[in-house]
């Protein structure tokens, strides 16, 4: 597998902008600068338009709903692929098509027209590591698939409201979903943007954008801390673009160098040893020890 090759090849684009056209002049002058600071022409403490800080004065702000009622059934079957979103009724099951998407390197098994995938590397925009990924029931795990916004936080900030189709849209959205860290999709769980951040620092602002971007798109409401904790990432990246439906089909891509030496392999779970028994030696003939 060419991606599994011995040596070290860099995947350029930590915290890459999504960029869903050719930049404008106008784009353009926005984003000069340093980061961190407006661009060229713009005042101080301005938020331009276009992007993820502009796109999160949008969002309504209020408290949290209660979790009552909530089941991962209300949001559709796992990875259904009866679903009106990008990637829906292709013949494949949302995780692979993710998989796909967000892998490097990526081996597809025999006889599934090109779904199910094998084997692959995982520029993991979470840890910023590479992860091998291989199929397998004791191994499959090291690479999960994270809803951006969980499905939990958005049944506490106005999915309960929808009828099912929507919320099923929403579970198997790509824009919504990333490959990413099995533990570090452990660790998030349900939690919203005060409660956890990527340990990956340089991706933080791309994560944010997309929570906001996700949140705008269907609806959703932001409490006020989780509010608070968005702004304070975005206002480091002041010109980080709003992501689009457009880029649920772009991979992020995480600098990792890769290197066959370094690759961190899943971690298999581990297999119960089988009972020791001990036999006693044979006794001898009468009247030896």
């Amino acid at each position: 597998m060419a991606a599994l090759a011995t040596g070290a090849v860099l995947l350029a684009g930590a915290c890459a902008p999504f960029v869903t056209e050719a930049p404008t002049p106008e784009r353009v002058a926005e984003g000069a600068g340093s980061p961190g600071s407006p661009g060229a022409g713009q005042e101080p403490g301005a938020v331009a338009s276009g992007t993820a800080l502009a796109q999160l004065e949008t969002l309504t702000v209020k408290g949290r709903a209660p979790k009552t009622g909530y089941d991962r059934d209300h949001f559709g079957p796992s990875w259904t692929d009866d679903v009106d979103v990008t990637y829906g009724h292709n013949g494949c099951d949302t995780r692979n098509d993710i998989l796909r998407r967000d892998l490097v390197g990526i081996v597809l098994k025999p006889g599934t027209r090109d779904c199910v995938v094998a084997a692959g590397v995982l520029p993991d925009p979470y840890t910023g590591r590479a992860i091998r990924f291989l199929r397998g029931q004791r191994t499959s795990a090291a690479v999960q698939i994270d809803h951006v916004v969980s499905l939990s936080d958005a049944w506490q900030t106005g999915a309960q409201r929808w009828g099912a189709a929507t919320r099923t849209a929403f579970a198997g959205d790509p824009l919504n979903l990333l490959a990413a860290d099995g533990r570090s999709n452990a660790a998030k769980s349900d939690s919203d943007t005060a409660t956890w951040l990527p340990p990956y620092k340089a991706f933080r602002c791309e994560y944010v954008a997309r929570q906001v971007a996700v949140k705008a798109r269907y609806g959703l409401w932001v409490k006020p801390a989780e509010k608070d904790a968005m702004a304070r990432v975005l206002s480091g990246c002041p010109t980080q673009p709003a992501p689009t439906a457009a880029d649920a089909t772009r991979p992020t891509r995480t600098a990792v160098r890769i290197d066959t030496q370094g690759i961190a392999a899943p971690t298999p779970s581990p297999t119960p040893r089988p009972a020791l028994t001990t036999s006693r030696p044979a006794a001898g003939p009468p009247g030896r020890p």
